[in-house]
């Protein structure tokens, strides 16, 4: 029997999403009524993720056993919610990880779900996705800032659809770690800072001016705060003008040290961090030519509540993505259609002994029809360029981790098994990566002729060692190439200590 898609969503149902930053734990929890989202619930926690970040990838036991409690806690609120409507997103500090599994594996099982690591492009679609959700959109481009406490986020967008998305590596932890290490704070450290700072931003500058936007939101923590300040100091009524942060600045270097700080509507926790997270806004204001810049209250975390709405619609935005790529690489559609359909015939038959679910078949869906992109680089080797394509590139929709099981699966379609690829996904995903991938070599070996006939049903059995496979003795008889591929993966198969049993009937 063909597995299950995962449910629409029905009204009432609880959505939540968590948001697990490089400064706080966001969590937040909505149920979905007439289309439409409303809050139900909120935590926050200030976790400072970023501090326990030792510069070689490696994270302090305070720093983890901080976020272990703040998950545990947030996962009996979500204890109730089912797994296919919670998201849990990592953001920057835990892409800087060189072992983040070390980190995953404890704080999924302190949060009771999985945790999805997003590259910094996407982390900018998804805080898109909450702003313009959060502001209902005019027929305007908007620019959105981001400033987090390891990266900042740069987006375009217009309607709910981000056009220009950009991250760089500065946020408001680690630019005050960067530049205020000593907690001294100086007029000409901070021009000098600002300096260093503005020149990241030359990467992009001249692609967004000449793009364009009419309207100006920012978002996270850091620019709250800003704005609570200015309001405070009765600079503004909430917004963030380029008058009210060169005063903002000019106070805050009236102090000494970080330590020091003293500023109206700025709270105890906010305080440490300050100095960086107003040094990048002050560099963007500058070099965007910034004036008037309004506060949203919504980011990443209502980003992803929509974006399961989308997943759980008729619009997921993976499905269009990967429509992109075909386009993008000339992906020959029929050929990809032939081999979805067969691997997924396949899939349908082995689901249950190998227990396989929902995901894992969409997943194998998308590897189907893009497993020739590495075409449009060379024949010899395609599946290997195919899987670097996807492992790095920018993908809207898709986590790091969806990614890279994708790329296990394109990687794996033809030659030797590579099981470094599967085995560098996390423990939950990597037998049923290896089984997606075994069903995706037989389908493109199956169709590996590029005949546009359709083969004879398929017969296949799952076993915890291999597979039992059933065809037409008529038809082999008549394929002698496939014959002789069904030979060689069986000797494949067999390097891995998997088999291939093949019967005619």
């Amino acid at each position: 029997m063909p597995v299950a898609a995962n449910p629409p969503l029905q009204d009432g149902d609880l959505l939540a999403a968590v948001d697990i930053g490089s400064n706080s734990f966001h969590m937040v929890v909505a149920r979905y009524v007439l289309g439409q989202l409303r809050i139900v619930d909120r935590i926050k926690e200030h976790v400072r993720l970023a501090e326990g970040l030792d510069g070689k990838g490696g994270l302090s036991d305070d720093a983890l056993m901080r976020a272990l409690d703040c998950l545990s806690r947030f996962g009996q609120r979500l204890a109730t919610i089912p797994p296919q409507r919670v998201r849990a997103i990592a953001t920057n500090t835990v892409r800087q990880l060189s072992h983040p599994h070390n980190f995953l594996m404890p704080a999924e099982a302190s949060l009771g779900h999985d945790i999805e690591v997003v590259a910094g492009r996407e982390e900018a679609r998804l805080i898109y996705l909450g702003v313009a959700h959060g502001n209902p959109p005019r027929n305007k481009r908007r620019l959105v800032i981001d400033i987090g406490g390891g990266s900042t986020e740069f987006i375009i967008g217009a309607g709910f659809e981000a056009l220009e998305r950009e991250s760089l590596q500065m946020g408001c932890i680690a630019t005050t770690r960067r530049f205020f290490a000593d907690g001294k704070l100086s007029k000409k450290r901070w021009k000098e800072a600002q300096t260093e700072i503005t020149a990241e931003f030359q990467q992009f500058v001249s692609t967004y001016r000449s793009v364009g936007w009419q309207e100006i939101f920012g978002s996270s923590g850091t620019i709250k705060a800003i704005g609570e300040i200015a309001t405070s100091m009765k600079l503004t009524r909430g917004a963030i003008t380029e008058a009210a942060l060169a005063t903002i600045r000019d106070k805050l270097l009236e102090f000494d040290r970080i330590e020091d700080i003293r500023l109206p509507g700025l709270s105890a926790d906010r305080r440490p961090v300050i100095a960086g997270g107003l040094l990048i806004l002050d560099a963007a204001f500058a070099e965007l030519d910034l004036k008037r810049m309004q506060v949203s209250d919504d980011a990443l975390r209502e980003g992803v509540l929509y974006d399961i709405v989308g997943r759980g619609g008729e619009r997921d935005p993976r499905d269009a993505s990967i429509l992109a790529l075909c386009a993008r690489y000339g992906v020959d559609k029929d050929q990809a259609q032939h081999v979805e359909t067969t691997a997924l015939a396949l899939f349908d038959q082995v689901a249950e002994s190998w227990q396989l679910d929902a995901d894992d078949r969409q997943m194998l869906a998308w590897a189907a029809r893009i497993h020739e992109i590495g075409l449009v680089i060379a024949h010899s080797q395609y599946h290997q360029h195919g899987a670097y394509l996807i492992e790095h590139s920018d993908i809207a929709g898709f986590s790091k981790t969806e990614q890279q099981f994708i790329a296990a699966l394109v990687r794996n379609q033809r030659r030797g098994v590579h099981r470094p690829s599967v085995d560098s996904l996390p423990d939950r995903l990597g037998r049923s990566a290896l089984n997606c991938a075994l069903l995706l070599r037989l389908s493109v070996l199956l169709h590996r002729s590029h005949d546009r006939d359709d083969i004879p049903r398929v017969a296949l059995k799952g076993r915890s060692t291999g597979m039992e496979l059933t065809l037409s003795q008529h038809w082999l008889e008549a394929h002698p190439l496939t014959q002789a591929d069904l030979d060689s993966e069986r000797e494949h198969l067999k390097d891995v200590g998997l088999s291939l049993e093949v019967a005619s009937g």
